[in-house]
C-alpha cells in the first residue's frame, strides 16, 4: 500500500495507560535515510518526512533535525532525534544519522557508522559481523529507498550511526550479546509502546480485572506478541481474555490472586504463553523481566540442562550463549530437546503457581522468535 492510501499514525493520541507514545531507532533511521535520499536524488532539503510503518495500514511523520552533503553530488548526512515517548528507553534524546551513497552493487546495503553495534556472536537476528540493524528497521529502509528512488535499479549504501552510541550501549544488554560498538536499530511496530513504566503496572491490573470479568474460568498472559496466535487460534479466547503483561509477570500474577481473592472464587486455568528469554527468568527468581532488573536467562536454563543430565560441555555452552536463541540453536539438534522445554515450562508454571495458589491450573507454553512451539505436548 502506498502512502498516499495509508493512514497517519498520531503520537498525540495518548496509549491505553495514558502515556505518550513514541517512535523507534528503527522509524529514526528509515526517516534518516529518506530525507537523505530526496536531498541526493531530488536535491530536496526537508525537515519532516513520512515513512511507512510495518502494519501496512499507517504512515509517520518523522521531524527531521538536519541534512546535508557529506560530499557534494555523492553522500549525504541526516539526522533525527529520538523521542522515546514516556518510556524510559536508554536511547531518548540520542541523535540517529544516516550517511547515504550510491553504490555500483544496484542493491540496498547496510553499514554500522559511528555508534551502532556489530554482531559478533550467533544467535541474534542478524549475522555475524552484519551491523546491529534488526530485520523489520532493514524492511522499513529499504521500502523507503524505493519509495524515493522508484524501481530505478539504483543501489544505495546506508550507514546507519548513534552520536554517543558506544556510551549508551553499556546500558544495555549490548556487551553480554555480543554487540560491539554501539546501539542496536530496533523496532518491530516502528512505535515505542510505553509499557515499561510503573504507571503501566497500575494498567496491567486493569487489564486483568477486565480479562477475569464476569467469573471467567480461563485467560492468558503474554508478556508480549509472541503467543498471541497462541492465544487467538489455538486457545481460541477472544483479545480482552488476553492481557500483555510486558515485563511484569510477578504483578500480572499477584494481581490475579488478589481478584479471585476478592471474588471468592478460583480460576480453572491460567495460561502463561511467550518467549523463553522472559518467561524463564523466572526459574532464577526475576519476576520484573525487564533488562535493568534481571539477568538474562541463560543460567536458569544451563542449571535445568545440568539436573536433566546434559553433558557438561553442552551445559556450559548454554550458559555462556549470548542469547536464549543461542541457547536454543545449541539444543536443536538434541533428540530430547521438546521434552527439554517442556521441562522448563512445568518448572515456571510450578514457581507462578507459588504466587496464584486459587488458579487450579496454570499452562506455560514457550515458543521461539519464529512463532514456534519449543515443548511437546499431547
Amino acid at each position: 500500500m502506498s502512502l498516499a492510501e495509508r493512514q497517519p499514525f498520531d503520537l498525540n493520541v495518548l496509549a491505553l495507560n495514558g502515556l505518550r507514545r513514541g517512535r523507534t531507532t528503527g522509524s529514526c533511521a528509515t526517516a534518516a535515510v529518506k530525507a537523505a535520499l530526496r536531498l541526493l536524488l531530488q536535491g530536496v532539503h526537508l525537515s519532516k518526512v513520512d515513512i511507512g510503518l510495518p502494519d501496512g495500514a499507517h504512515y509517520l511523520s518523522v521531524p527531521v533535525q538536519a541534512v546535508e552533503w557529506m560530499e557534494p553530488g555523492q553522500t549525504v548526512r541526516a539526522e533525527v532525534i529520538k523521542d522515546g515517548g514516556d518510556d524510559p528507553d536508554n536511547t531518548h534524546g540520542a541523535t540517529i544519522f544516516a550517511e547515504v551513497r550510491r553504490n555500483d552493487a544496484g542493491e540496498v546495503r547496510f553499514f554500522a557508522g559511528r555508534g551502532v553495534g556489530t554482531a559478533t556472536l550467533p544467535g541474534l537476528r542478524v549475522a555475524v559481523g552484519e551491523p546491529a540493524i534488526n530485520p523489520v528497521p532493514r524492511k522499513m529502509m529499504r521500502q523507503a529507498v524505493q519509495d524515493v528512488a522508484g524501481e530505478s535499479g539504483q543501489g544505495f549504501d546506508l550507514t546507519i550511526g548513534c552520536e554517543g552510541g558506544e556510551v549508551i550501549a553499556t546500558r544495555t544488554f549490548n556487551p553480554r550479546l555480543g554487540i560491539v560498538g554501539g546501539i542496536s536499530i530496533l523496532g518491530t511496530s516502528g512505535i515505542v509502546e510505553p509499557m515499561s513504566l510503573a504507571t503501566w503496572i497500575a494498567s496491567v491490573e486493569v487489564y486483568i480485572r477486565v480479562a477475569l470479568a464476569g467469573g471467567q474460568q480461563c485467560v492468558a498472559y503474554l508478556p508480549g506478541k509472541i503467543g498471541r496466535e497462541f492465544a487467538a487460534d489455538v486457545l481460541q479466547l477472544p483479545e480482552k481474555r488476553t492481557v500483555q503483561i510486558a515485563n511484569f509477570l510477578g504483578d500480572a500474577l499477584d494481581f490475579t490472586e488478589q481478584v479471585l481473592v476478592e471474588e471468592r472464587r478460583t480460576l480453572d486455568v491460567l495460561w502463561l504463553a511467550g518467549h523463553p528469554g522472559k518467561l524463564a527468568k523466572v526459574l532464577d527468581g526475576w519476576w520484573d523481566t525487564h533488562s535493568s532488573k534481571s539477568k538474562m536467562a541463560m543460567g536458569g536454563v544451563a542449571r535445568v540442562a545440568a539436573e536433566m543430565g546434559y553433558a557438561p560441555a553442552m551445559v556450559q555452552q548454554i550458559e555462556n550463549a549470548n542469547t536464549v536463541e543461542a541457547a536454543m540453536d545449541i539444543l536443536r539438534q538434541e533428540p530430547g530437546a521438546p521434552a527439554f522445554w517442556r521441562e522448563i515450562e512445568q518448572r515456571i508454571a510450578a514457581l507462578a503457581r507459588g504466587r496464584v495458589p486459587s488458579a487450579r491450573r496454570i499452562e506455560v507454553r514457550l515458543f521461539d522468535l519464529a512463532g514456534n512451539l519449543l515443548g511437546e505436548h499431547q
